[in-house]
């Protein structure tokens, strides 16, 4: 009876096909839409660990309390060992400490006298080690845009804007003046490696990212660190993980007494990413249902006037001694057979969508301009696992449900009445 009935859509196309181009352009909609929010969501909590917050953030209580002020004096001590110990306990996330600090960069002329100088904020994290993955993370090597990546320990890159602002060129020498993690007064010249262009709103005016060997060096900070940032493998934010993580690691490792005992902060916890997250997520579910309910209603009335279209041919099948009941099946079994066959392929017209999106992007740089906000400028999707089956819930059911509807028609009809049409017709 399957193959009878698939063989009815396939040879009457004036019946199926504009069903089928409908409904699969409807679920194609719903599968894009939904990767794209999401990527979207992900996008941005990637772009803010990385720069800000990691999915987790170990610091000290002191050092987390006046973070805006970068308290290097208050920073993270023995952290080798810290390491050590949070890599065997939890496998599943890699660590990366980081120091970030401030002061002045001067660079100096022919004579050695200051030429130009600025402000500038600088962020160290481990660019040399050969299993480091921050080269990787920032994705670094695609936005050198003069120069080369660090290559020694006393290189740094420094963001395009400043650079060129500073009229300074790669292999010239950039001096630090500020203080150490004591309170001394230091200066340390760094080389400049190249430039770097990292596609973030907001970020680039005054910065620098350095080796984290090189930043020890200048801030006496060796063996410490400002924050130990912490990432999952995959790069993808659990938000409920996170926090269980930190709940126990504050439980084992953080002691209300010690103002510089471990202490840990999921991304939610910091910067009020919390309040980003959750609006974040409630928006993209109530977009997403918006349009699904619209989908499903447009699906529905497909299916309901697509069976009033046919009551004609239900009449005469009925009239031929077919019941009421089989004739309403195979009108269910037809929908069910359209609809999944379009949600077939308008999820997979969805999916190479948000593949292309989540690969290439959407750059919408010149929207932002003016705009001072960490963020960044290519907008990508993202294919989640339920973008798999997602579609098939407008694409089968919606229309399915509308055939039903319709379909109650055809055991109101009184064969007395239907002879009596077929009499007019003929």
């Amino acid at each position: 009876m399957v193959r009878f009935l698939i063989k009815g859509v396939l040879r009457d196309r004036s019946r199926s096909r504009l069903c089928f181009i409908i409904i699969g352009g409807c679920v194609t909609l719903t599968v894009f839409l939904r990767g794209f929010f999401v990527g979207f969501l992900d996008d941005m909590l990637r772009q803010s660990a990385i720069l800000l917050t990691g999915h987790v953030k170990v610091t000290t209580p002191a050092y987390a309390e006046e973070a805006d002020l970068l308290p290097n004096d208050l920073a993270i001590l023995e952290v080798d060992s810290l390491l050590a110990a949070m890599s065997a306990n939890y496998p599943d996330l890699f660590w990366s400490p980081r120091i970030t600090f401030a002061g002045l960069l001067d660079i100096p002329d022919e004579s050695g006298e200051t030429r130009t100088q600025s402000p500038m904020m600088g962020i160290a994290v481990d660019l040399l080690s050969e299993d480091t993955r921050q080269p990787e993370l920032w994705d670094l090597a695609p936005k050198i845009t003069r120069g080369r990546l660090p290559q020694e320990p006393d290189e740094v890159l420094l963001g395009e804007e400043f650079a060129s602002r500073l009229e300074v060129e790669p292999g010239e020498t950039a001096t630090f003046i500020g203080s150490t993690m004591h309170g001394g007064f230091t200066t340390y010249n760094f080389r400049v490696a190249g430039m770097v262009s990292l596609g973030v709103s907001g970020i680039g005016d005054y910065f620098i990212l350095a080796d984290l060997g090189g930043a020890r060096q200048a801030l006496d900070m060796q063996g410490a660190a400002s924050e130990i940032f912490g990432f999952y493998n995959d790069m993808y934010y659990d938000d409920p993980a996170a926090i269980a993580l930190t709940a126990g690691f504050n439980n084992i490792h953080n002691r209300a007494d010690d103002a510089y005992s471990p202490f840990m902060q999921a991304l939610r916890d910091q910067n009020q990413m919390g309040q980003v997250v959750d609006y974040a997520k409630i928006e993209m579910w109530v977009i997403i249902l918006i349009f699904m309910t619209v989908v499903t209603i447009v699906l529905w009335n497909l299916g309901l006037m697509s069976g009033l279209r046919r009551y004609g041919e239900f009449g005469m099948r009925l009239a031929m001694g077919e019941t009421k009941g089989h004739v309403f099946g195979t009108t269910v079994a037809e929908s069910v057979i359209i609809g999944l066959g379009a949600s077939v392929i308008g999820t997979a017209v969805g999916l190479l969508l948000t593949y292309l999106v989540q690969e290439v992007g959407i750059d919408y740089s010149s929207m932002m301009e003016g705009y001072d906000f960490p963020m960044t400028l290519v907008m990508r999707a993202k294919i989640t696992p339920d973008c798999w089956f997602i579609g098939f819930i407008p694409g089968v059911f919606a229309t399915m449900l509308g055939t039903m509807l319709a379909g109650r028609g055809i055991f109101k009809r009184q064969l007395s009445q239907l002879f009596k049409e077929l009499e007019l017709e003929a």
